[in-house]
């Protein structure tokens, strides 16, 4: 039930109807819509009261000796166990009757016992400082039960409001003596000190979760008995026997399991008895399974692994047939139609010629011609110092630092001179011829190259430069040349 919708007219939690877990809503709501009801004889109605406490966890029945007039979702005091303790009320009226019925409670007992008042501002602030020992003391007692290799679960602490008594909740499967425990509790947190065992659908309703239904656990919202559940009502409903699909969180076999038994029994009244196994020509067909939505009762051949669906009047008919001594020839399925639209699966489909590949092609031809430029590069390098060792010749790299050191004063400087290998990469540059004494000779070109030693090979670096080391030899290694035009606006 929602907190709008409690009857009193005043919503104090957060409007979910009730499927919160912040604690503004109780676990166990209940609707009073019996109050606005007017009744004949006012002195005839119910003067028990049911008060929930720990946010609905758990729930008993007060009198209302002072005849005040309480509304749902008020914090009374009541007697407890020497003591005080505070609750909530959850229901009052004549609705309190029909539970207490449920429960086999006398309305006029006299172990009933009374509301004292309504709680007062005192009496809520001791209840929340004795809720707050109630994590603290479950740790606690959890250690304690386990140094003592008890085989039990302690699955909540209940304080009660004035602190003088604490209810330890414990799950167990067979019987525990914890007289010893009970001492230990009873010096540790100076509390009288009371055990109640549950069972494993009582400790999921107090610790709450989400089903795999998505929804809360029905144990802990709203379902106050539990009914036992078997793997026959998974049958009847030809659910398949997994024990982890039909499993709650408690472990045990869902709830919900129940819920729809009934219809699936009542349905089942129109399909026919000790259809099994039914008689044919060929061989005897066994039953599958029973599909109560389509009326259809499904069957196989032992020669094949193929289900055949037949109609409740042909397995009828089959049956008939087989009591006269008869077998039929075929059983005649029924074509089924699934109203499922069918999905249409993914075709392949040809992409060739709708990506433009100019792209790539242009990338392979820049890369080609790069490796083209690298190769000429490299032969012209051999041809220069195929008379000295391979492994004395530097590479083009570590040549250009030097290039500069090595240059004609009378040249241009280099930002203003031009290469005639870079505006005309077409013509290869010519070869040195040495002379007899192993000095260049200068050869006649029409580029006017004009030969330059390098002399100052080996020199390290000069301050302030940087440039690769290169390694020291005894001879020049290759003569440079500087390409120059005549008639140049730089020529005096």
């Amino acid at each position: 039930m929602g907190c709008g919708s409690c009857g009193t007219g005043k919503p104090n939690g957060c409007k979910s109807n009730g499927g919160c877990s912040t604690g503004g809503c109780n676990r166990m709501n209940v609707h009073d819509w019996l109050m606005n009801l007017p009744f004949s004889d006012p002195e005839s109605t119910c003067k028990i009261i049911e008060v929930s406490f720990n946010n609905g966890s758990r729930k008993d029945f007060y009198r209302n000796a002072t005849l005040q007039f309480f509304e749902k979702g008020e914090y009374v005091t009541v007697e407890g166990v020497s003591g005080f303790d505070v609750g909530e009320v959850s229901l009052s009226g004549e609705l309190v009757r029909i539970q207490m019925k449920k429960k086999g409670v006398d309305e006029f007992s006299n172990e009933i016992k009374k509301i004292i008042r309504r709680s007062t501002d005192a009496d809520i602030a001791k209840l929340k400082e004795n809720k707050t020992r109630e994590k603290e003391a479950l740790v606690r007692s959890r250690a304690m039960a386990r140094n003592l290799n008890l085989d039990m679960k302690l699955a909540e602490v209940e304080m009660q409001a004035d602190g003088k008594k604490a209810t330890f909740y414990y799950t167990a499967d067979d019987r525990v003596d914890f007289r010893e425990l009970i001492r230990l509790y009873a010096g540790e947190f100076k509390v009288k000190v009371e055990m109640r065992q549950i069972g494993a659908r009582q400790e999921a309703g107090k610790v709450g979760g989400i089903g795999s239904c998505g929804r809360e656990l029905c144990c802990s919202t709203w379902l106050t008995d539990f009914k036992s559940v078997n793997t026959t009502a998974a049958r009847y409903q030809n659910l398949s026997i997994n024990q982890t699909k039909l499993s709650g969180q408690c472990g045990r076999l869902k709830c919900c399991l129940n819920y729809e038994l009934d219809t699936y029994l009542d349905a089942l009244q129109h399909f026919p008895d000790n259809a099994d196994v039914i008689q044919t020509s060929k061989s005897p067909a066994y039953l599958v399974k029973k599909d109560i939505f389509k009326n259809l009762m499904w069957y196989t051949l032992p020669e094949s692994s193929k289900h055949y669906p037949l109609t409740i009047t042909r397995v009828k008919e089959i049956q008939r047939m087989n009591a006269q001594g008869q077998k039929p020839d075929d059983l005649e399925p029924v074509e089924v139609i699934s109203s499922k639209p069918k999905e249409v699966e993914p075709e392949f489909v040809d992409v060739v010629g709708q990506i433009s590949l100019r792209s790539l092609e242009r990338n392979s031809r820049k890369r080609k011609d790069r490796d083209d430029r690298d190769a000429r590069g490299n032969n012209n390098g051999d041809r220069r110092g195929n008379d000295q060792p391979k492994g004395n010749q530097p590479n083009q790299q570590n040549r250009q630092p030097q290039q500069a050191q090595n240059r004609n004063p009378n040249a241009p400087q280099q930002g203003q001179q031009k290469n005639r290998s870079q505006q005309q990469p077409g013509r290869p540059n010519q070869p040195v011829q040495p002379t007899r004494d192993g000095a260049p000779r200068n050869v006649p070109n029409k580029g006017g190259v004009l030969p330059v030693a390098d002399a100052a090979r080996n020199r390290p670096p000069q301050q302030g430069q940087q440039g690769p080391q290169r390694q020291q030899s005894q001879k020049p290694l290759c003569t440079f040349y500087i390409f120059s035009y005549r008639g140049s606006i730089y020529d005096p």
